[in-house]
């Protein structure tokens, strides 16, 4: 459901990935909105920082947090310049954002070079044809973390 203000944060978000492209970083703007109010912003920091999960959108949502001092950012939008990742897509649910909305979608990313479409892709597969090997090792010691934090009195649950 398209709201009024939609496209200017969208133009926002691709504002922020030309600037960044012009900086020699990725394509990627985001900013997080509350209301009528920018709280933070975000571009693709993967070869600057030399981390590849400082997608646009995961920094967009780093600095939000620091910023209302929670790591709930519920009720808030995520404007992107391009569909998220399933990483970015993953932290935007962890974070508790309210919407995503996006322009550019995982075809056009794919188009500049991009795995995006290809993550979600394998995503769909069978983990035993992954090129990376994923798996599972039950130890004894495997429920105790779990233990330990359904029994910590103090904890903050999220």
């Amino acid at each position: 459901m398209t709201r009024p203000d939609d496209a200017r944060w969208l133009s926002m978000a691709v504002d922020l990935a030309v600037e960044n492209v012009s900086a020699g970083g990725g394509p990627f703007g985001a900013l997080i909105v509350r209301g009528d109010e920018v709280v933070a912003t975000g571009q693709n920091r993967v070869t600057r920082d030399l981390d590849p999960s400082a997608h646009a959108e995961v920094v967009a949502i780093r600095a939000a947090c620091r910023e209302v001092g929670d790591f709930s950012l519920a009720g808030l939008t995520l404007y992107t310049s391009c569909e998220p990742c399933p990483m970015c897509l993953a932290t935007s649910l962890w974070a508790r954002l309210g919407r995503v909305v996006y322009t550019a979608d995982r075809d056009d990313a794919a188009r500049g070079g991009f795995d995006d479409r290809e993550f979600y892709e394998l995503f769909a597969r069978d983990r035993s044809t992954w090129q990376v090997l994923v798996e599972g090792m039950p130890t004894e010691a495997a429920a105790r973390p779990f233990d330990t934090w359904l029994a910590h009195a103090a904890k903050v649950t999220y």
